[in-house]
């Protein structure tokens, strides 16, 4: 049966989450500020401010699925971009009775010791992670008081087919050029990459399952790659050699931090990539049967987004 889908946010994410359900004969809409992009088969393209509460609700009016995929422009508007936002998607989600599915991500756990899973609280005290995990807290709590529906997937650093901003995707285009790369923290511990095909069916998914609301999930994700061993099995997946991978001087967060604001908030979350950063993925694999897409496409796919 068709049913209506309203996905917010045309990044990597929504593009995919917009095409799988194209792919099943849904009624699409994918909504960006100038509601413009490529066109997608079966989807139609509408302009909206997300935090305009009164547009958001107009366009989910009748849908079945409300998606939450935006993402702020960049790192040091997040504490003024995403209150009005968040409160705009549980709106909509109230009044037009659709389930609010959220793209969201691991900030709120902080540093842990151990592989992460959905078990753990949200516990971390960064600016960023506290705001999306007030975000959540508030979804859920409305789930719980049956105001709305609610669920909330959670994956690590992106990869895939349209990521440019990731932190691998980022240094990919010099790394395919036979270039050196450097990368922030260090190169040679583990780090888990969730392909954004994966959050895409994870949020189709377990919107669709209603037993699986009212919770957190963790998209499908393979195992752990240093950043070193990934940026290689991107080049290699297109026939390309791997290059030497170095770490940024530490000193160049704290430094440049004091003068350029984006330096300056990602020492929040540096740690992520200073120590093992492990995502259990596990739950959904067992309970929805969703894996992770093979090793070798993530990577081909991300090698060729950055030489497309």
């Amino acid at each position: 049966m068709s049913e209506r889908h309203v996905v917010v946010g045309a990044g990597p994410v929504g593009r995919a989450v917009a095409g799988l359900l194209a792919e099943r004969a849904h009624e699409v809409v994918l909504v960006s500020r100038s509601g413009s992009g490529p066109a997608l088969d079966g989807v139609r393209r509408e302009a909206a401010d997300a935090a305009d509460v009164d547009r958001l609700v107009g366009l989910t009016a009748g849908a079945e699925v409300l998606y939450n995929c935006i993402n702020p422009p960049s790192y040091d508007v997040w504490a003024t971009w995403w209150p009005p936002a968040a409160a705009a998607f549980l709106t909509a989600a109230e009044q037009s009775g659709a389930v609010l599915a959220t793209a969201g991500t691991l900030y709120p756990y902080g540093p842990v010791g151990g592989p992460m899973t959905e078990d753990l609280p949200d516990a971390a005290t960064g600016t960023k992670a506290r705001i999306r995990a007030a975000m959540w807290a508030e979804a859920r709590d409305r789930h719980e008081a049956g105001r709305l529906r609610a669920v909330e997937v959670r994956g690590s650093d992106y990869m895939g087919p349209g990521v440019a901003s990731a932190h691998v995707a980022q240094v990919a285009p010099r790394a395919l050029a036979g270039k050196a790369v450097r990368v922030f923290g260090r190169p040679d511990v583990p780090h888990s990459f969730t392909d954004v095909r994966d959050v895409a069916r994870a949020l189709v998914a377990t919107a669709a399952t209603p037993t699986a609301h009212g919770r957190v999930w963790h998209a499908p994700t393979g195992p752990a790659r240093t950043q070193a061993e990934t940026i290689g099995d991107v080049c290699r997946a297109v026939g390309r050699p791997p290059v030497p991978v170095r770490a940024w001087p530490g000193a160049l967060l704290g430094v440049g931090g004091a003068v350029v604001p984006l330096l300056r908030e990602m020492r929040e979350t540096v740690y992520q990539f200073e120590r093992p950063y492990l995502l259990d993925s596990s739950a959904i694999e067992r309970e929805l049967g969703l894996v992770p897409t093979p090793w070798d496409a993530v990577c081909r796919a991300t090698a060729e987004s950055a030489l497309a």
